[in-house]
């Protein structure tokens, strides 16, 4: 398969209704961009072999903190699913197909196994974009129950949150109600892009680079920042009409940017100002 195959069925899956996006799907078309080989319903039905095998592990009781040591005890303890504390900036970290290979990955990336794996077991989970870490919660009403999929599964409440923030920062936190409430599957996918997007810009594969923030761009096509960094990174790569568009953009999106006059002064190297 070549690359614009696995781009058209990525955006084919992330054109429904959010609550229809198979989060695993559209993260193994992003995972075959990389790997035009890649077999995604192989890894798929992987998944699927895991809830069938967690299915028989589950207790007769089925109350939200045992089925969550449960889950923890399959993956964690008998598949051995970790973090991966050494290399934590290795791509393959945030490859859905790897992770499931290589049985390591980073918040986001295990988060994402941990919900594909509860959804069939019908304990649906979401992702929480906590500032700095990647977290997620049972789908239940007012059930403030946190789980660390880095951490192997360490259940966490609010208070666990908010010292888990001050440790990151070095400094107090204060909890707001914004850092544990629930992304949506596009912005899930978003924030799996841009993990990758500043790992390729740290290595200069600028192209890769590009590659990803053209899907955040499908995902959300009018992000300001992320118009700006396709402009600045065709501009480096010498696309220089589509550089030129897509800074002309992001100023008239956001005339007062702290950056504008570097934009200004690189369109004007472009002929457009």
């Amino acid at each position: 398969m070549d690359n614009s195959s696995a781009r058209q069925y990525f955006y084919q899956e992330i054109q429904q209704p959010d609550e229809y996006i198979d989060l695993a799907r559209a993260a193994l078309y992003i995972a075959q961009e990389e790997y035009p080989n890649l077999d995604v319903e192989e890894y798929l039905n992987a998944l699927d072999t895991m809830a069938a095998e967690l299915e028989e592990r589950l207790p007769p009781q089925r109350y939200p903190l045992r089925i969550i040591q449960s889950i923890n005890q399959y993956i964690y303890q008998d598949l051995r699913f970790a973090g991966n504390k050494t290399d934590y900036y290795d791509t393959r970290n945030s490859f859905l197909n790897d992770v499931i290979d290589r049985r390591l990955g980073i918040p986001i990336s295990l988060a994402l196994v941990y919900i594909e794996v509860s959804r069939r077991i019908d304990f649906p989970m979401v992702g929480i974009g906590m500032p700095g870490h990647f977290l997620i919660r049972p789908d239940i009403p007012e059930m403030e129950i946190f789980v660390d999929a880095f951490n192997d599964g360490e259940i966490m409440f609010p208070q666990d949150c908010q010292e888990k923030l001050a440790q990151m920062y070095q400094y107090p936190v204060s909890i707001q109600p914004e850092f544990l409430a629930a992304v949506t599957k596009r912005q899930f996918l978003a924030r799996m892009l841009t993990n990758l997007k500043y790992i390729y810009l740290s290595q200069q594969e600028l192209e890769k680079a590009l590659a990803i923030v053209e899907r955040i761009l499908l995902l959300f096509p009018d992000l300001a920042l992320e118009l700006r960094d396709r402009g600045l990174l065709c501009y480096q790569l010498g696309r220089f009409s589509q550089a030129a568009n897509d800074l002309e953009t992001y100023l008239d999106i956001t005339p007062e940017a702290q950056d504008a006059y570097i934009i200004k002064r690189l369109l004007t190297k472009l002929g457009r100002y």
